[in-house]
């Protein structure tokens, strides 16, 4: 237990709490549907798709491309997060392989990137809040080759 009031199990603030999630062994999903990749051994399941969860949040309905954006990796975070919200590094790092994977191509030789992966890998024990999972985004996007990328796409109008 974190400390926290949501780390009672019976807490609805949780997605794992959510119907339709499993919460033990005998509740696990049936396996994924072909063609998507199957998740790290221990992993939980998303209690339901993020194109999903964001349609069910009626402010976004009529919300820019970057608030939906902000809202997605807000909703990553938070399927991803412990009921204090909080992510392990491990988990952290698996993110960014899972969800943030064409930002870390090609970065496995830059310095910088090997630096952030050992410090996630040297501090298993450490939690990582919403901000200090965003910070970490920000990180590796800033030296993605994909960034420098998007940057030189021409836009017409």
């Amino acid at each position: 237990m974190c400390g926290c009031r949501a780390s009672v199990a019976s807490t609805a603030h949780s997605p794992r709490d959510q119907p339709g999630t499993a919460h033990s062994p005998r509740d696990q999903p049936a396996p994924a549907s072909p063609g998507k990749s199957p998740s790290a051994a221990g992993d939980m399941p998303r209690p339901i798709s993020i194109a999903k969860q964001l349609a069910s949040i009626k402010a976004l309905r009529k919300g820019s491309e970057l608030e939906k954006a902000f809202a997605t990796a807000a909703l990553v975070h938070s399927n991803a997060a412990d009921p204090c919200s909080k992510l392990g590094q491990r988990t952290a790092k698996r993110l960014l392989q899972t969800q943030f994977q064409s930002f870390i191509q090609g970065q496995e030789n830059n310095p910088k990137y090997q630096e952030i992966i050992s410090a996630l890998d040297e501090e298993l024990e450490s939690k990582m809040d919403f901000e200090d999972f965003m910070i970490l985004l920000v990180s590796v996007a800033l030296m993605s080759d994909l960034l420098r990328e998007i940057r030189n796409v021409k836009t017409t109008k």
